[in-house]
């Protein structure tokens, strides 16, 4: 049976490969999407002074992009006068922007923070398909306050801002800018050695696409136009920039090495060999370590690090788990961050074959990371992820040893792919995970894309049987990407008892899941006040391999808006079904006896209008909840109080009754974080968050002095606060942990 369904399988995926090969249309290109004669760019033959203005000799005579309205009203004029113009020299890529402003009392500047990306600001930003590749890009952004933010798109940009869109990836650049009874005025400075691209015979085609945003209007202006289906977030999408011309360029590739020093206290209280009390453990921390890059190839970088330090890193976001399965924390470590979208491999979900939070961190503790290495980039035809990471022994986890290697190459179309993946993890020759996995991603005509991935995995003590459907998994979907008409997103998956992703993630074993959406869109006319809207249904079910029933589903109708002011929110309502087989808790006061249950609820968010300086997210989640009931609110405001403070604010309530049963549990997460700036090189954050389920107060202080990219002084402060010391015997002590570090790295630069 396992080898028939093995068979069916691989003739599947072959007989869908050629079918997709000899589908015609998948050469078409959408219109306006920038595949036609690209721009030359003009070259700038005289010194630029970067003061902001752009109106030195060296811009005289380049044009500014024809600039048209994407939101509120598509295809309209910009309201307010916009030049944005981009010219280079041999080292450098200039961008200036022109930002003319009727009422330039009310242009928004709210924050000096490195990366920002929000509707809170006016911005200016420019979208560089350095690869020319269609699918990677890399944005560069600023605001009136003249911060940098700078993004890795990766995959075409599908599901950005919230994947696909790398917000810690930094690089070398500057920029400046001022504001006057005019508007106000950029210009960026982009040196060629940050963008890495493929040059012959002196030039060098890159995709670029350039933006503004006017916030107190929720006004977004772009070149190119692109088509209005894809939704906000159009605009980042590699695939849809014009194509340009650049002359008489060479990729640079310099070398940059950044040692860093550390130097701090930790406290820790542990049990006492009796078990009876907890003594206070003081320990004195002085670390030193180096992280290197440089550029292999004019497209392929190699990044070394040695004593691998995340002493800067910002605390996990509290969770409250009401399902009976693990939770996905999202990775902030900057190493891991940066380039993380060469290395994806995901299924449903959250699910993924490579999960950098498994390499350092065990059961919630960080573990010593000696050095690795990785190279990203592209070599040829293939996008190339490497990883190899080394780690300290730590308790009775071995030292380990952890690899992946990432391909990807285009094939058909611009917009099909095919990979691969493989990772290993190796504690000793009894102590071992090697998983490998393939990929399809095709686009098959217009909208329409077919996602195929298989993937097995290989362990110790284990059968190992490759010609089985048991260490495997099995990916597909169907996909229309599109948010005006008819949309969907539908998925088949199956993973076997024995499939376990060494380095990866998994949040269920041996089940089948179907899914997911099928949605239609409307872009209502200019008097609307809405921007669009679409109605949905939504329906993933979870099959037990085992014996074939539904473990888990969930199903029901929705509806989504957007307004031209900015305001979002959506309504849906749900059927779910769970089949319990063994008690679960929420708490010591409330659990989930074995046994099937179905259940109706209701969900749903509201968002005020982004681009104001006070906004409020609201989120709502009721109705019967296995045996009981379950009511759950969440509320996010945001106050951006000026440039120099901004205030952002979590509440949530779950309550969960099962009155039959005598139960109830209540749970609350409050979080404060403050971000205070005295400019863009100064800044003090605080984050302090209350989690009820585990009684305790993590709180996280980092100051940074940043004069400079590559140029970093970080003071961080760590603490861990038990609010009910008597739950456990021996009483919890006042403080779990207190940590203080100054960490201070300085990037040297050589050749270039």
């Amino acid at each position: 049976m396992v080898m028939s369904l093995y068979s069916t399988f691989v003739k599947s995926f072959i007989i869908g490969i050629v079918a997709t090969i000899l589908i015609q249309r998948s050469f078409a290109q959408e219109p306006g999407s920038g595949h036609d004669e690209p721009i030359k760019i003009r070259r700038i033959t005289s010194p630029v002074v970067l003061d902001g203005l752009s109106n030195e000799e060296a811009w005289e005579g380049i044009e500014s992009f024809p600039m048209l309205m994407r939101t509120p009203n598509f295809g309209n004029e910009p309201s307010e006068r916009t030049e944005i113009l981009i010219g280079y020299d041999d080292d450098y890529l200039y961008v200036a922007g022109r930002l003319y402003d009727s009422v330039p009392s009310l242009i928004q500047a709210t924050s000096f923070k490195r990366d920002i990306w929000s509707y809170g600001s006016d911005n200016m930003a420019i979208v560089i398909d350095a690869f020319n590749d269609n699918e990677n890009a890399l944005v560069f952004l600023t605001t009136p306050a003249g911060i940098r933010t700078d993004v890795n798109i990766l995959n075409d940009g599908v599901g950005a801002p919230v994947l696909n869109a790398n917000t810690t990836w930094n690089t070398f650049w500057d920029v400046t800018t001022i504001r006057n009874n005019d508007g106000w005025f950029a210009e960026m400075r982009i040196p060629f050695s940050s963008l890495r691209f493929e040059e012959k015979d002196g030039q060098a085609v890159m995709g670029i696409s350039v933006l503004r945003f006017i916030a107190r209007k929720f006004e977004m202006d772009n070149f190119p136009l692109m088509p209005e289906k894809f939704g906000a977030w159009g605009w980042v999408m590699p695939s849809q920039t014009k194509k340009v011309l650049f002359e008489g360029v060479k990729s640079h590739n310099p070398l940059y090495i950044t040692p860093y020093l550390i130097g701090g206290l930790g406290q820790s209280n542990k049990l006492n060999d009796t078990k009876t009390a907890y003594q206070r453990d003081d320990k004195f921390v002085h670390e030193a370590g180096l992280d290197f890059k440089y550029g292999l190839t004019n497209n392929l970088t190699l990044d070394v690090t040695i004593n691998t330090d995340f002493a800067q890193v910002e605390a996990d976001d509290q969770m409250i788990n009401l399902t009976r399965h693990s939770l996905f924390f999202p990775e902030k470590r900057l190493f891991f961050q940066e380039r993380q979208g060469n290395f994806d491999f995901l299924f449903e979900d959250d699910n993924r074959l490579f999960n950098s939070r498994r390499i350092g961190i065990h059961e919630g503790e960080q573990v010593r990371i000696y050095g690795g290495a990785r190279i990203v980039g592209r070599a040829g035809p293939w996008d190339i992820g490497f990883l190899n990471m080394q780690t300290e022994k730590y308790e009775d986890l071995l030292s380990e040893n952890f690899n992946v290697l990432r391909l990807r190459k285009q094939v058909i179309n611009l917009n099909s792919h095919i990979g691969g993946m493989i990772t290993s993890r190796i504690g000793n020759r009894d102590s071992w995970n090697t998983t490998y996995g393939i990929d399809g991603d095709f686009r098959l005509f217009g909208d329409e894309y077919l996602i195929l991935k298989w993937a097995q995995s290989f362990e110790n003590d284990k059968k190992n049987q490759a010609v089985s459907l048991e260490p495997s998994k099995i990916f597909v979907k169907l996909n229309r990407r599109k948010n005006k008409g008819l949309g969907y997103n539908l998925s088949y998956s199956r993973s076997g008892a024995g499939f376990n992703p060494g380095i990866g993630y998994e949040r269920r074993d041996n089940y089948t899941r179907l899914g997911d959406r099928v949605q239609y869109g409307w872009f209502p006319s200019y008097e609307s006040r809405l921007q669009n809207y679409q109605v949905y249904i939504e329906g993933i079910a979870f099959i037990r391999n085992m014996d074939g029933r539904i473990e888990s589903s969930d199903v029901g109708p929705g509806w989504a808006f957007q307004t031209k002011a900015g305001s979002s929110g959506f309504i849906s309502f749900r059927q779910s079904i769970e089949d319990v087989q063994n008690l679960f808790p929420f708490s010591d006061d409330a659990d989930v006896p074995a046994g099937r249950y179905t259940f109706y609820g209701i969900k749903s968010s509201y968002s005020t209008p982004q681009g104001r300086l006070y906004r409020i997210t609201t989120t709502f989640d009721a109705g019967s909840f296995y045996d009981g009931s379950r009511f759950t609110i969440t509320l996010k405001p945001n106050a951006d109080i000026s440039k120099y403070l901004q205030l952002s604010p979590m509440y949530q309530l779950n309550i969960v009754k099962f009155p039959d049963r005598n139960q109830k549990f209540t749970g609350h997460i409050g979080q404060l974080k403050i971000s205070a700036f005295l400019n863009s090189k100064l800044s003090l954050v605080s984050l302090a968050q209350y989690n009820s389920a585990i009684d305790k107060i993590i709180t996280n202080i980092r100051f940074r002095y940043n004069p400079r990219e590559g140029h970093d002084l970080y003071i961080v402060y760590d603490e861990g606060l038990n609010t009910y010391r008597d739950r456990e015997i021996p009483e919890l002590p006042r403080f779990s942990n207190r940590t203080i570090m100054l960490k201070y790295s300085y990037t040297f630069i050589i050749g270039g």
